[in-house]
């Protein structure tokens, strides 16, 4: 049985480190950063660590409905979306995961746009 990537890469404690360095360079981008403006920083990344976990195939998911309510009440932009996703896949290549392991996790991320990016823009 193939192992999933949460697992050939180390599971939640390398997919941690990979969080906590994408969430630093998210809130020193200008166009994403401020989306991160009062938020409990602990609880994002936990919950992103599950999310990029489950994304690699690991044991967290969330649910459609669940992602799209968590970001209903936000203002994301196709832009936004794109420059998480550049952000996101940088820095998986930065923590030494292969390009098509990363085109995987990033291609993932983008099946659920719809969920996130506000519609109507």
């Amino acid at each position: 049985m193939e192992k999933s990537l949460f697992e050939r890469y180390g599971g939640f404690s390398v997919v941690s480190r990979i969080v906590l360095d994408l969430y630093d360079r998210l809130l020193d981008d200008d166009d994403v950063g401020p989306f991160f403006d009062g938020i409990d920083m602990a609880k994002i990344v936990d919950h992103q660590t599950k999310f990029v976990s489950a994304l690699m195939g690991g044991p967290a998911s969330y649910t459609d409905d669940q992602i799209r309510k968590m970001h209903a009440h936000l203002a994301i932009s196709d832009a936004h979306f794109d420059t998480l996703a550049a952000i996101l896949r940088q820095t998986l290549a930065d923590h030494g995961v292969a390009e098509e392991d990363r085109e995987a996790i990033v291609g993932a991320f983008a099946e659920r746009r719809a969920l996130v990016v506000e519609a109507d823009r």
